[in-house]
């Protein structure tokens, strides 16, 4: 059996364009972390070394499965990616200061010692300094709003004005400095009026 996100996990990926209030559950991520322009090489080099280490692991969890009985997973589809985002301090918005946190979420029967595996694995096959810099680490969003933003990543603001609305009539407040982007959609295949991207900010 396939395990696939969109169908398994449909409350938190299938998200319409309104915003909601939602619990996330814990969830374990391979992420990288970085500062500057999104349009750069660095942040372009940096999604290609998370997006190696997730097939390896993939490829790896196949090659484990002993069992093919119907009711036993035997593969899954890949998250997409996820990004946390924020602004570095001063007055003006300067895409060179942002800093970010790149991550792809993995099942949850992917465990440590198979994350360490793949990563030596995919470091033979794929040279990639960057390797260095990936973690596997357990992240909880916990109470969260979020909706789904279709368009340019630079109209995103407007959707972002709809949740603060939103999270002021339920007297909710955001816990940190930080919004979590999933790109649903892949930007090189997808006109831009057409990107699905999930917004999301923690709040209490």
């Amino acid at each position: 059996m396939k395990y696939e996100w969109r169908k398994q996990e449909k409350s938190i990926y299938g998200v319409k364009q309104t915003p909601i209030v939602i619990d996330i559950p814990p969830g374990r991520f391979i992420l990288i972390r970085g500062t500057g322009n999104p349009n750069e090489a660095d942040f372009s080099d940096r999604i290609s070394a998370l997006y190696s280490l997730a097939y390896a692991i993939k490829m790896l969890f196949k090659s484990t499965v002993k069992s093919k009985s119907d009711n036993e997973i035997t593969d899954f589809t890949v998250y997409p990616l996820e990004g946390l985002w924020k602004k570095s301090e001063g007055q003006e918005f300067d895409k060179n200061k942002l800093k970010y946190t790149l991550m792809i979420k993995q099942p949850d029967f992917i465990i440590q010692e198979l994350f360490a595996e793949a990563l030596e694995n995919v470091k033979k096959k794929k040279p990639n300094d960057l390797y260095e810099e990936i973690d596997f680490q357990k992240i909880e969003d916990g109470k969260s709003i979020q909706m789904l933003h279709v368009g340019s990543y630079d109209d995103e603001l407007q959707s972002f004005e709809r949740m603060d609305q939103f999270a002021s009539e339920c007297k909710l407040t955001r816990t940190d400095d930080f919004h979590r982007e999933i790109y649903l959609s892949n930007k090189n295949r997808t006109s831009e009026e057409k990107q699905k991207t999930i917004l999301r900010d923690s709040v209490k």
